[in-house]
């Protein structure tokens, strides 16, 4: 195929980029900029969309960011391509942040002992919901009964403090770029439309000097 890259790029290269574009998270930013300046729509509802794609940032649905930031789009009538690159607010040098402040703030919300704070609880709470996702496969061809316990604990102590503690910095943040999003976004459209009728005058312009040109062509 033509468009096929020449060398396979490896899994730990592929993890790299991931991390750390080749082009740097600013070059990506300044993408993701450009492209939700284009999109063909209204301001307002490309502004919405940005809402609901950096909100779903701060939640721990990881792997449905894209299907819940869809989701929150299309319920508040914005632009859904806008939330699906707006989730973007969520990337691997802000998530470790996004994830700390929002597990601790919602221990203090749900007034629960902050046990699963420090590290080492924090590590056997995922080494117990991992021992039991792994046994749980197995038992389903095995005589093995199925052991929540550890899940049960990562939903106490990490993804349910982490949901409620994420929505507020969440609703502040998408709404702080809600704000910031819409005037720029609406100047930007103007500054194209502008552009757009100073090009269709001169075409116009070129048009008629060029029938002005063949007419007085046609007379001599």
């Amino acid at each position: 195929m033509v468009f096929r890259r020449r060398e396979k790029r490896s899994v730990l290269q592929n993890l790299r980029e991931a991390v750390w574009p080749r082009s740097g998270w600013g070059r990506a930013f300044q993408y993701v900029k450009h492209r939700v300046n284009r999109l063909p729509d209204r301001p307002h509802r490309i502004a919405r969309g940005v809402w609901a794609g950096v909100l779903v940032s701060f939640t721990p649905f990881f792997g449905f960011h894209f299907l819940t930031a869809a989701a929150v789009a299309w319920i508040i009538r914005g632009n859904i391509l806008a939330a699906l690159l707006a989730t973007f607010f969520g990337n691997p040098i802000s998530f470790p942040i996004i994830a700390v402040f929002s597990v601790k703030l919602g221990h203090f919300i749900l007034g629960d002992r902050l046990e699963s704070g420090h590290p080492e609880g924090l590590l056997r709470t995922f080494q117990a919901a991992s021992h039991d996702l792994l046994h749980n496969f197995w038992a389903m061809f095995t005589p093995d009964h199925a052991e929540w316990g550890g899940l049960e604990r990562f939903f106490n102590d990490v993804w349910l403090p982490y949901l409620v503690g994420g929505l507020v910095p969440g609703i502040i943040a998408a709404t702080i770029c809600y704000y910031i999003s819409l005037p720029i976004i609406t100047a930007y459209q103007n500054r194209r439309r502008t552009r757009l009728k100073e090009r269709l005058e001169k075409i116009r312009a070129k048009i008629k000097r060029d029938d002005k040109t063949d007419e007085k062509k046609s007379r001599d």
